[in-house]
């Protein structure tokens, strides 16, 4: 059990790292930072727009780190808001799907790159089984609090 434990959180750790460096590098490009890239790709896939509340939960940050990024986000040209109230709905710009068009192709290269040698069947049961263990750790977590 001590080894599934080292292997498993020693490779998450690992990903998880080259991810953030790899975001880190990218976004410089584009003038925005790695923390930015969950937040325009769900306000991307949820044309309608999303709340703050919304953010957190999906981007798993907490209100400060969101607050922090939307404002960001808005400076520079790439969100917009029906006001500034937590509940209001964020929207992509058009600069701002255009820049997403871009962090979006570039995902698509991180993903292909990390799953290269796979097969689909291997990307598939890697996804089922990820997705698992996150639900039964979120459910461990909770039922600490």
């Amino acid at each position: 059990m001590l080894q599934r434990f080292e292997s498993f959180v020693s490779g998450i750790t690992v990903c998880y790292k080259y991810i953030q460096r790899i975001k880190a590098m990218e976004m410089t490009e584009l003038g925005l930072k790695g923390t930015h890239v969950m937040c325009l790709f769900f306000l991307y896939r949820h044309e309608d727009g999303l709340t703050a509340t919304e953010l957190c939960r999906m981007c798993t940050e907490d209100k400060a780190a969101i607050s922090r990024t939307l404002s960001t986000l808005r400076e520079k040209g790439c969100i917009q808001s029906e006001g500034n109230a937590y509940r209001a709905k964020w929207t992509l710009t058009e600069q701002g799907r255009a820049v997403t068009d871009r962090v979006c192709k570039l995902v698509d290269q991180w993903v292909g790159s990390g799953g290269e040698g796979l097969t689909e069947d291997d990307r598939e049961v890697f996804y089922k089984v990820l997705e698992h263990i996150s639900a039964n750790l979120r459910k461990s977590y909770e039922g600490l609090e």
